[in-house]
C-alpha cells in the first residue's frame, strides 16, 4: 500500500472527508485528522466492513501557542457545533498544551511538543501514526512509519515516548474482538 491507495481507502469514510473539509476551512493551526478513524477506516475497507465499523470517535489534533484551557475548550465546542448535524464524534486536543495534563492523568512524562506531527510520533501504536489535512494542493499525508502495518493488520508497539504495556494490551484487545484479522505483535516487538 502507497500514499494514494492509503488515502482513497481512508477517504471512503464520509465522515474523514467531511472533517477534513472542515479543518480546512477553519484554518486551525497546524490541524490534523489522526489514527484510529483513518487506519480503522482502511481495516474496514480491506475486510468489506462497513467503513465506519468500530470507530469510536475521530481524533483531530492542532497546535495553537494559547496554551489555556478556555481557548481549548472553545476549539472543542465549535467544533461539535459544526460535526452535530453528522453524528460524528470528533475529539480536538490542542498538542501544544497536552504536557500540561497528559503526566496527571497517565502517570507518565510529557515533554511539551513543537508542532501536532510531534503528537502523532507519540502514539501508542505504529500503526497508528498517521495523520491527514486538507491543503490548497489536495491532502498531506503524514506517515513516519509508511504504510506496511496498515495494509498488513499489523499492530505494533511504539516503544518511544509514553509507552504503556498495559493502555497496549487494553487497546490491541478491543481492536482484535473487533477486527479478528489483525495480527497483535508483543509489547517487546521492534
Amino acid at each position: 500500500m502507497d500514499r494514494d491507495q492509503f488515502l482513497t481507502a481512508a477517504l471512503r469514510n464520509p465522515a474523514n472527508q467531511i472533517i477534513t473539509e472542515e479543518l480546512f476551512r477553519l484554518s486551525l493551526p497546524d490541524a490534523w485528522l489522526v489514527s484510529g478513524c483513518l487506519v480503522q477506516t482502511v481495516w474496514n475497507v480491506l475486510t468489506r466492513r462497513a467503513v465506519d465499523y468500530g470507530i469510536n470517535d475521530y481524533d483531530v489534533f492542532y497546535f495553537d501557542a494559547d496554551t489555556s484551557w478556555e481557548a481549548e475548550d472553545a476549539v472543542i465546542r465549535a467544533l461539535a457545533e459544526r460535526f452535530a448535524r453528522t453524528g460524528v464524534a470528533v475529539e480536538a486536543r490542542n498538542q501544544a498544551r497536552v504536557h500540561l495534563w497528559y503526566p496527571e492523568k497517565h502517570g507518565l512524562p510529557y515533554p511539551p511538543l513543537g508542532c501536532s506531527t510531534e503528537g502523532i510520533d507519540r502514539f501508542l501504536t505504529r500503526n497508528t501514526q498517521i495523520g491527514i489535512r486538507r491543503t490548497r494542493e489536495g491532502y498531506e499525508v503524514y506517515a513516519p512509519n509508511g504504510y506496511g502495518d496498515v495494509a498488513g493488520m499489523i499492530v505494533r508497539p511504539n516503544p518511544g515516548a509514553n509507552f504503556s504495556a498495559a493502555n497496549y494490551a487494553a487497546k490491541a484487545k478491543r481492536w482484535k474482538a473487533l477486527w479478528p484479522e489483525i495480527t497483535v505483535l508483543p509489547v517487546d516487538a521492534p
